[in-house]
């Protein structure tokens, strides 16, 4: 191993406050990082920087931490491309859309999915994304939903078992049917794969009753809980998923002030999906009042083929800014900390001493150019445990 500075920093984000100016951020203007082998080694003034293997010059971009996308569904065969283009001519998106890649994915090979899934891994590498979380939940059998799971755990640890997205075709007459085999023979086959246990707990999904059984029967089997919640209409999801002290609370559009209090006193995080609401034309989420309650927020960008198809974190920066409510600062905090908070991680979205050496580099002095200058590809270099990849 050999250790590397990168000196000459104009805004470092660092998400540690002892570091920096004591925002949340922990931003260190003209500063440098030092990386060891994957490792943070330190961090400060680029003045002080101490003497390294290799050198490299900033030449005044700002770095930050990678981006943490700690919901996504790359796991996955076919195009919505036709159900996309109607819905912005005037349809509604409906939950029901999920069984077009489900036939697709089915009929799918193994080496077509993990070429797909590996395509849309580099796309986000490209754009700063050095951590990811992805689901399975599109083959809705258990040959289906294991081999998903198998083909994500080859490319990450953030894997999540979703086989409770929509109830399988296969059991439209028989949904306690579909329950029991989620909570049975499929979860036996899928819990060797998974780090984690996901349910669309939504009107034309699952109810609340049904998505605390699949929930509960999930950490039995050591997986711990997420929840799709409150995305398309008010419902229990965002309760259930305090209530069983779930990582994360993804969507949360549709928020009752209880909902609000149960987050702000409890240890989930509510992640945002705003390329969800843009491709869908639906309302936004209010991340000003979440924030302003106390409560933790991410941003992610729940790629998948058919609500949002856009592996871009830097995007959804710039829409949580323009239409959700967030500072600059917020946004970007909540990209990278945020992110890893929803994945209960510590060893990344900071850079800080004992850090994973996860590093974006931006063509630009301040980390604000992301929602500055959205639609821009700012993304100049990235290290991904101390590898640059890019």
């Amino acid at each position: 191993m050999s250790s590397t500075v990168i000196t000459n920093i104009a805004t470092l984000v660092t998400n540690d406050p002892s570091l920096g100016d004591n925002s949340p951020l922990g931003l260190i203007q003209d500063a440098a990082v030092v990386i060891d082998g994957d490792r943070v080694a330190w961090t400060g003034e680029s003045s002080k920087a101490p003497a390294t293997d290799n050198r490299l010059d900033a030449e005044g971009r700002a770095v930050l931490p990678g981006f943490v996308d700690s919901h996504s569904h790359l796991v996955f065969a076919g195009d919505r491309t036709q159900e996309f283009n109607a819905r912005m001519s005037g349809r509604a998106y409906r939950a029901g859309g999920i069984r077009t890649t489900v036939a697709a994915t089915r009929a799918a090979t193994d080496a077509a999915l993990e070429a797909n899934l590996t395509r849309y891994l580099a796309e986000a590498l490209r754009q700063g994304t050095t951590t990811f979380e992805t689901k399975s939940g599109y083959g809705l059998t258990t040959a289906d939903e294991s081999r998903s799971l198998r083909i994500a755990a080859a490319h990450t640890d953030e894997v999540t078992y979703l086989g409770a997205h929509i109830v399988s075709p296969d059991y439209a007459d028989d949904p306690a049917g579909y329950v029991a085999l989620v909570t049975g023979e499929m979860l036996d086959a899928c819990a060797p794969y998974a780090r984690w246990i996901d349910v669309f707990c939504e009107k034309g999904a699952f109810d609340g009753d049904q998505a605390r059984a699949i929930l509960t029967a999930g950490k039995a089997k050591g997986l711990h809980p997420r929840v799709h919640a409150n995305q398309l209409s008010y419902g229990p999801g965002v309760q259930l998923a305090v209530e069983l002290d779930a990582a994360s609370a993804d969507h949360c559009t549709h928020l009752t002030d209880t909902d609000v209090d149960a987050l702000a006193s409890g240890n989930t995080v509510a992640t945002l999906l705003p390329g969800a609401e843009f491709s869908t034309r639906a309302e936004w989420p209010n991340a000003r009042r979440l924030l302003d309650a106390g409560v933790t927020v991410a941003l992610s960008t729940d790629c998948n083929p058919g609500s949002s198809f856009t592996s871009s974190v830097p995007f959804c920066i710039a829409l949580a800014v323009r239409d959700m409510g967030m500072t600059p600062d917020e946004a970007v905090w909540s990209a990278t900390a945020g992110g890893a908070a929803a994945l209960r991680r510590t060893d990344v979205g900071r850079i800080a001493p004992g850090a994973r050496a996860d590093l974006t580099l931006l063509d630009a002095p301040s980390h604000v150019h992301l929602a500055y200058r959205p639609g821009v590809p700012l993304v100049t270099g990235v290290w991904r445990k101390g590898v640059r990849e890019l």
